[in-house]
């Protein structure tokens, strides 16, 4: 019985034997044949991140630029007012908006009663003329009995003095109605000088008082920017040099200097005063900022679409491995100009970056440059 139960352990150790041996067999002939495919199979390549533009870092020279800000204004206002009092508005031409030539008329006063206060006063003036000439006529009688001794001197004299005061009442009546001529000159209000009419306060019908405003003109339509500068900005500043005006609908308009104010103001601030190119969008009000173009300078450009800022910082990413491969660079930007951005620091003059797509890719992506981008990396 014991030596049955002997053979028995025994033969079942030498099957757990042969099992082990069987399925170690497998699985290295398992491991062999994986072995044998995967090197017949090429290696995977990462699929491309992103189809990319691509630009190069070009040399150019920019003017440096004087940052300012101010208001538009016009180059000189002026205040057209009555002139005459208690005289009704029946007459109004022009109204806010509209270019005026110098001497245009542009109101009327009525004149009914300034007419007739001149033909009152005309003929006051006849009589002081017919009675001016009687005086001069008994003048020279006196004077002719004066030679017979047929008059005293007293009564000569009171002829002369006759005579003078004749005179004056006529000179006197002729200066009245000479002013009142002039009323009704004035009665009729014109335009001082070329321009555009930027207000009007004047109402149809009512009734005027002298120096009451009617209208205000911007002289020859021309206006001006009045930028504020540091003490430090304003020796850059010289007549002459162009300013180019961001208005607040973001249209640009361009102006010249043409004098800077000589004394600082309370808040230690000069005035720039430069004189916009007419026909332009900007107008009276409009509160702009300015750029000054000093000397040219030297800067390497790229386009601003190729940087992207992250955490404060911005970025352009270079192409690498015949633009295949992008690295992220940090770089430093200063001056812009219409779609490119000068690179300060960080890009060299030739360097290639991408273009279109930067603000999706990493540091070490791959990428696909666009067609015309990769037979322009092929040519060089």
């Amino acid at each position: 019985m014991l030596s049955q139960l002997g053979r028995l352990r025994v033969s079942r150790a030498v099957a757990a034997v042969g099992i082990a041996t069987i399925v170690g067999a497998i699985v290295i002939g398992a491991v062999a044949r994986s072995s044998l495919r995967g090197g017949d199979e090429p290696p995977v390549k990462p699929a491309a991140a992103l189809t990319v533009t691509g630009a190069v870092a070009k040399s150019r020279q920019w003017a440096r630029t004087l940052k300012a800000s101010g208001p538009v204004a016009a180059w000189q206002e002026a205040i057209v007012g009555a002139e005459i009092s208690g005289q009704r508005l029946v007459e109004l031409r022009v109204n806010v908006g509209d270019a005026v030539a110098k001497g245009e008329v542009l109101a009327r006063f009525n004149t009914q009663t300034l007419r007739a206060q001149e033909a009152e006063l005309a003929a006051m003036l006849e009589q002081a003329k017919a009675t001016q000439a009687q005086a001069e006529s008994d003048r020279a009688r006196a004077v002719r009995l004066k030679a017979m001794q047929a008059m005293s001197e007293q009564q000569i004299a009171a002829a002369v003095t006759q005579e003078n005061v004749a005179k004056a009442q006529t000179a006197a009546a002729q200066a009245r109605l000479d002013a009142m001529r002039l009323q009704i000159v004035q009665a009729t209000v014109v335009s001082p000088s070329d321009g555009v009419i930027s207000s009007r306060t004047a109402t149809l019908g009512a009734v005027g008082a002298a120096g009451g405003e009617l209208f205000r003109l911007i002289l020859d339509n021309r206006l001006e920017w009045r930028g504020a500068l540091t003490a430090r900005q304003l020796k850059h500043v010289a007549p002459g040099q162009l300013v180019r005006l961001t208005l607040p609908d973001d249209s640009v308009a361009m102006a010249k200097v043409r004098q800077t104010s000589p004394a600082l103001d309370a808040q230690r601030m000069a005035i720039v005063y430069a004189d916009i190119e007419p026909g332009g969008p900007a107008h009276v009000g409009m509160y702009a900022d300015g750029a000054i173009a000093l000397e040219e300078t030297r800067a390497i450009v790229a386009p601003a679409a190729s940087v992207v800022i992250r955490d404060g910082r911005s970025y352009v990413f270079k192409l690498l491995d015949g633009g295949n491969r992008v690295a992220q660079q940090d770089v430093v930007v200063g001056r812009r100009q219409g779609a490119e951005v000068e690179i300060v620091a960080g890009l060299e003059e030739g360097e290639r970056v991408v273009a279109l797509g930067a603000g999706f890719l990493d540091d070490g992506d791959i990428v696909r440059l666009a067609p015309q981008d990769a037979a322009a990396e092929l040519a060089r």
